[in-house]
């Protein structure tokens, strides 16, 4: 039985229970996600994922792979430490065991297995006592938002540190502290996981998310999540004009390692790409277009937005946001943007404590998976065509494409045709057809399907 057979699950469109109705996680130890619709498993996805203490590296990131791979088989490659990608150096490998700070009176404030964001991600080990002012040397706070906890991370230099509310670090007494950090630098390996849906064609559709951040819902789970479900969707899918690629990996170094790897492919194949981040807010849908603008990825995307009627934003490409800077890096410039709802650096929660699975909403995130969805269904019945027949309006009655009682009762059918005969002169995709005319694409094509196969269309792709 293949994959797509074994893990093919219903899901459910209809509306969900009350927003963050979460399961009993104590109840679903099993994991059993095979059977359960989007919303079940979304719900139970954030929950088992959201404790590990994961990073660039490390047994949280196999982990965070293995669980995802109960909802669909994941394929892992393993990258050395130091191996040179481009202009970076893969680093060593970071394992994770504890880390506390003991105050004065021998109370543990600053626990990582409480909160992971409590501890400098990638912190080196260090075991020792310390006064209170060295320890400020170390500590990482946000005094205007002095309840939330700062996410911090220090991959490429070596020091160790802990995150606390700003209230609490103020709140600190003169004396001696205990800071235990239980860590390793190893040379080891960096994770990362892909997942590939063949379809008739080796062009690809490409779907990049990152699994590094601990403890961040939407800037973390969320992109994961979505991509996990709408793989599920997909590889349901009994004809797939396209082949899908979804890759799991760190941000940055991830994406730079896997470019390095597969980018010259990426380049031959790539039809569309989109960064799978951010997308579990209940805030209206903002698209980044690629670095070109105007490529399939783009048009796709604002195409299947306007046609779901949801309110949205439109962005142009900007070289500081995820790893879409590194698909449309200029030696690549792959057709890569990014739909999401509630962008990286635009809410207050971002990369703190508040980012926590009380901000998340299941039901944005699963309308996030429908618009990805709708994305793909866009691609796949997008095609242009040239009319066979363009000397003035063929007779569609003597192709046995026209009724011959009633016309007005097929009024859009033939308005349709009308229209694919017009405007199919090579130059017009069935995206700009529906854009001009105002048809549904989906009906384009089908009625494109029938001209072609009554000898007056002729595909082009």
């Amino acid at each position: 039985m293949t994959p797509e057979a074994l893990f093919c699950a219903p899901h459910s469109l209809s509306k969900p229970p009350p927003n963050n109705v979460f399961p009993d996680t104590a109840a679903n130890e099993d994991r059993n996600y095979l059977m359960s619709d989007d919303r079940t498993t979304a719900s139970k996805l954030l929950h088992d994922l959201w404790p590990i203490m994961r990073s660039i590296t490390g047994e949280g990131v196999r982990e965070t792979h293995d669980i995802l791979s109960d909802i669909f088989p994941l394929q892992r490659l393993e990258i050395p430490s130091g191996t040179d990608v481009f202009d970076w150096t893969v680093p060593k490998e970071w394992r994770f065991r504890d880390a506390y700070v003991v105050d004065p009176s021998g109370r543990k404030i600053l626990d990582a297995k409480e909160n992971t964001l409590h501890l400098v991600n990638y912190s080196a080990p260090f075991e020792g006592i310390v006064s209170l002012e060295e320890l400020q040397e170390h500590l990482y706070s946000l005094p205007d938002q002095p309840q939330a906890i700062p996410y911090v991370t220090s991959y490429y230099k070596q020091r160790w540190g802990f995150c606390i509310a700003d209230a609490v670090r103020k709140e600190l007494s003169e004396g001696d502290y205990k800071v235990v950090i239980d860590t390793d630098l190893f040379p080891g390996s960096m994770t990362i996981s892909e997942i590939v849906l063949p379809g008739e064609s080796d062009r690809e559709v490409f779907f990049s998310t990152y699994t590094c951040h601990t403890s961040m819902a939407n800037n973390e789970l969320s992109g994961p999540v979505t991509s996990i479900l709408l793989a599920r969707r997909l590889a349901c899918r009994k004809n797939r004009r396209f082949t899908y690629r979804f890759v799991f990996l760190p941000e940055t170094i991830g994406a730079i390692a896997y470019l390095y790897k597969k980018g010259c492919a990426l380049k031959k194949c790539m039809v569309a790409g989109y960064v799978v981040t951010c997308t579990g807010l209940s805030e209206k849908f903002t698209y980044q277009k690629s670095r070109g603008g105007s490529t399939a990825a783009d048009v796709a995307a604002q195409h299947a937005l306007a046609g779901l009627g949801v309110d949205h934003d439109v962005r142009d490409f900007q070289p500081a946001g995820s790893d879409e800077r590194q698909y449309c890096s200029p030696g690549f410039n792959l057709p890569v943007g990014s739909l999401m709802r509630g962008p990286y650096h635009l809410y207050p929660q971002y990369h703190t404590s508040d980012d926590n699975l009380d901000l998340l909403s299941v039901d944005a995130l699963i309308g996030s998976v429908d618009a990805y969805e709708a994305i793909c269904d866009t691609l796949e019945r997008n095609r242009t065509y040239e009319n066979l027949n363009p000397h003035c309006e063929p007779f569609l009655s003597k192709h046995d494409l026209y009724p011959s009682v009633d016309a007005a009762a097929q009024r859009g059918r033939i308005q349709a045709m009308l229209w694919l005969l017009n405007l199919s002169d090579s130059s017009n995709d069935l995206i700009a057809i529906s854009k001009r005319s105002g048809i549904d694409i989906g009906l384009l094509s089908e009625q494109a399907a029938l001209l072609e196969n009554g000898g007056l269309l002729r595909c082009l792709d």
